[in-house]
C-alpha cells in the first residue's frame, strides 16, 4: 500500500501542475489582449507641434489630464475633451494668447489661437497692411501674451492761427500730431481737443493763436451839474457860479488777440489823475418881464452897448460861435437852451450868426445884468 501511496501521490501532481499552468497561460492571453485594448496610440498637436503618446483613458480629456495639459475657456481642442478615442486619434490644442493692442490711441483686447503677430492680426481681421506696428509682424507669441500699438495711416487737416494744413500721418493722438508737425501750443492758445484725444482719418484738429497784451491809454471823467434854484432870476434863465471842469485819469486794457483779431478789450485798472469840478448853477424862479420890442434890423438894445462882449466871450467859448459844452452850453456866450429860447432865439445858438448871437446877450444882459454868466466880469474890461 505504500507504494501505491506514492505513486498516486506522483500522479496527482503532475496533473496539478499541468492544471495551473493551463490557467496561467490563459490569464497571460486575457492579460495581453485586455492591455492592448486600453493602450491608444495618440497623434497629439500641441500649437502645432506633434508628438505620439500612448494613454489608456477612453476620451480626449483622460489623453490631456494623462499628458499633463490643462486647458482653459480660451484654448481650442480638437475633437472636444468629451469626445471617445481610439488608437490613432488625432488630438489637437491650441492655446489662447492675449493679444492687448492699442489702436490709434484706443485700448482693446483680443484672444487669439495665432503663434505670430501676423496670424494674429489676420485672425482677428484688424486691416493693418498700411499701419505702423511698435513690434514685428513676425515676432512669435507666447502663452503669456502681447501689448502692441498700431498705428493706421490717417488723413488730416490741422486749423492752426487760421491757416490751413493737410497732412498724411500715422500719429495716434492731437499730441503725438502737433509734435510731428513741430507745433507747440502756447499758454493761452486755444485747442479744440485734447492733446490724449485719439484721431482717426478725416479727422480736423483747430489750433487757435490767443496773445494778450495791456494799454495804457487817458480817460475823461466828466463832470456833474448841480442846480438851486433862485428867486432873482428869471424863469428859464440859469446862472452858473462854479463852472465845471472834467477830470482825467490812466487807464488799463487788456486786449485779447486771437489769430491776429482783436476779440477782447477789459479794463484793469483806473488810476485818477484829477478829479472832476462839479458844476453849480442857479436856475431862475422869478416870473420873466416881458421882452422889449424887437429893435429894427441891424440895430442891438441900448442897455449892452459900449460894454466888452468880446472879452466876455472869449473867456466863456474862446471865441468861438460853435463851441459846445458837454454839460449844455452853446455858442459864443455859452446859452442853455431854455435860456436861449427865453430870449427869442430858435434852434441851437450854434447855428446862429455871431451877430444873433450878440443881440440875444444883449437882451439877457438887460434882463438880469453880467450875473447870467460866470466870465460876467469881463464885460466891464
Amino acid at each position: 500500500m505504500h507504494g501505491r501511496y506514492d505513486v498516486w501521490t506522483a500522479v496527482i501532481s503532475r496533473t496539478t501542475r499541468l492544471i495551473v499552468q493551463g490557467l496561467a497561460l490563459t490569464g497571460l492571453v486575457a492579460g495581453t489582449v485586455a492591455f492592448t485594448s486600453f493602450d491608444k496610440s495618440i497623434d497629439l498637436v500641441v500649437d502645432g507641434q506633434h508628438r505620439e503618446v500612448h494613454a489608456f483613458g477612453s476620451t480626449v480629456g483622460d489623453v490631456l489630464r494623462s499628458e499633463g495639459i490643462t486647458v482653459g475657456g480660451h484654448d481650442i481642442v480638437s475633437p472636444s475633451t468629451s469626445a471617445k478615442v481610439s488608437d490613432g486619434t488625432d488630438v489637437v490644442v491650441r492655446y489662447g494668447r492675449k493679444l492687448t493692442v492699442t489702436i490709434d490711441g484706443r485700448e482693446r483686447e483680443y484672444w487669439t489661437t495665432a503663434l505670430n503677430v501676423d496670424d494674429a492680426l489676420a485672425q482677428l481681421g484688424l486691416r493693418a497692411d498700411s499701419a505702423r506696428l511698435s513690434v514685428s509682424r513676425s515676432l512669435p507669441l507666447g502663452r503669456q501674451g502681447l501689448s502692441m500699438e498700431l498705428d493706421t495711416q490717417k488723413n488730416v487737416v490741422l486749423l492752426v492761427g487760421g491757416k490751413k494744413l493737410t497732412r498724411t500721418t500715422y500719429a495716434a493722438t492731437v499730441g503725438q500730431l502737433l509734435a510731428e508737425a513741430n507745433i507747440r501750443p502756447g499758454k493761452l492758445d486755444r485747442l479744440s481737443e485734447p492733446l490724449s484725444e485719439p484721431i482717426s482719418d478725416g479727422a480736423q484738429v483747430r489750433l487757435d493763436r490767443v496773445v494778450q497784451k495791456r494799454v495804457l491809454a487817458s480817460r475823461t471823467l466828466p463832470f456833474t451839474t448841480r442846480s438851486t434854484s433862485s428867486s432873482s432870476l428869471d424863469k428859464g434863465t440859469t446862472k452858473v457860479t462854479t463852472k465845471g471842469r472834467p477830470g482825467t485819469a490812466k487807464v488799463t486794457y487788456l486786449n485779447t488777440y486771437v489769430n491776429g483779431r482783436l476779440t477782447g478789450h477789459t479794463l484793469l485798472t483806473t488810476i485818477v489823475v484829477s478829479q472832476p469840478v462839479t458844476q453849480l448853477q442857479q436856475v431862475g424862479t422869478r416870473a420873466p418881464k416881458p421882452a422889449p420890442a424887437p429893435a429894427s434890423s441891424g440895430s442891438m438894445p441900448s442897455s449892452g452897448d459900449g460894454l466888452n462882449w468880446a472879452a466876455l466871450a472869449q473867456c466863456e467859448s474862446g471865441g468861438n460861435p460853435r463851441a459846445v459844452n458837454p454839460a449844455g452850453y452853446y455858442g459864443l456866450y455859452q446859452f442853455s437852451l431854455s435860456t436861449w429860447h427865453g430870449v427869442g432865439g430858435s434852434g441851437n445858438p450854434i447855428d446862429a450868426s455871431p451877430a444873433e448871437q450878440l443881440k440875444r446877450a444883449k437882451i439877457l444882459y438887460a434882463r438880469g445884468g453880467a450875473g447870467q454868466w460866470g466870465c460876467g466880469q469881463h464885460l466891464f474890461d
